[in-house]
């Protein structure tokens, strides 16, 4: 038999049905214990049938975008087969707040469902949007954006450190950093990369140049003309080095290799990289934008010799 991925189906109902016993538990204990119960999903559990109109979305619900095309796909599935995977939800006045399972209470109104299977669990609002952001980056479902505020939320409003949300989502301390550090970009800036139109890495790229007024530029000129991030990177050294002619003497070029190693490591540190070779010498360069930025470096370097 095939081994069991650690994922969201029988994973996450036992998740659900296992977290509530740890309510006093720290911030990351919290995500441990749940993972490691995923395995011993209680087969007694009680699915109910509540009517749909009883239920109410999750405000806190870091997604706030649901594709129109996917969710009538689902709603002929549901048509179909029925509601596979119960909805999860909590009491709420009288009636009930959802805590997983939006796309699919969506998908049931559209299918004219009058009642729809769920999990009924009990959360406080912490544990809620812990449960909420886990279910819907397990799932992808969240863009750039969205799951750069989720992160946000945990690490502002709930006091989560960068370190704990790395634990307890599975992501490294850079994937939180360089999330989260999309949420400076001007607002018009973010939707592009929210609607897809640039991407994530495209955004961190932008960072570097303080000014919004040429984020905003640079931003349009990617999105017209598709330029990659690494083109970008040109350009946004060239604007940092006060918009020099074309016309100046061309760097060394690279070869693809020495690219493909400085991309490995951006990816890995989550910052750009720059290997400079000599004739028998070279060096390699991390930018840096702001003393955060450069502590969080410090703090990533002390620990490789560990």
């Amino acid at each position: 038999m095939a081994s069991k991925k650690r994922g969201l189906g029988r994973g996450l109902d036992a998740l659900f049905a296992d977290a509530a016993p740890v309510l006093e538990e720290e911030n990351t204990a919290v995500i441990d214990k749940v993972f490691e119960k995923e395995e011993e999903a209680d087969s007694g559990d009680r699915v109910h049938y509540i009517d749909i109109d009883d239920i109410k979305p999750n405000p806190n619900q870091p997604r706030k975008k649901f594709n129109v095309k996917r969710l009538e796909e689902l709603s002929q599935s549901i048509q179909d087969n029925g509601v596979i995977q119960p909805l999860v939800v909590q009491r709420k006045g009288s009636g009930y707040e959802l805590v997983a399972g939006e796309r699919r209470w969506r998908a049931s109104r559209l299918a004219g469902l009058k009642k729809v299977p769920c999990l009924i669990r009990e959360f406080d609002e912490k544990q809620n949007l812990i449960v909420t952001i886990i279910e819907n980056m397990q799932r992808e479902d969240l863009d750039p954006i969205e799951e750069a505020n989720g992160l946000q939320q945990m690490i502002h409003k709930f006091g989560f450190t960068q370190e704990q949300v790395s634990e307890s989502l599975g992501k490294s301390r850079a994937y939180i950093a360089n999330s989260v550090r999309l949420l400076k970009l001007p607002e018009d800036v973010q939707k592009k990369v929210s609607e897809g139109k640039i991407s994530a890495a495209h955004g961190r790229t932008l960072l570097s140049l303080e000014d919004p007024r040429k984020q905003r530029m640079l931003a349009e000129r990617i999105e017209k003309e598709e330029l990659s991030v690494r083109t970008v990177e040109e350009i946004v050294k060239k604007l940092k080095e006060g918009g020099k002619k074309e016309t100046k003497k061309p760097e060394k070029k690279k070869s693809s290799e020495i690219i493909t190693v400085e991309n490995d490591l951006r990816d890995l540190i989550g910052t750009k990289v720059s290997i400079v070779q000599g004739k028998k010498k070279g060096k390699i360069e991390l930018e840096y934008y702001s003393i955060d930025e450069l502590n969080r470096l410090i703090d990533l370097l002390r620990t490789v010799g560990k």
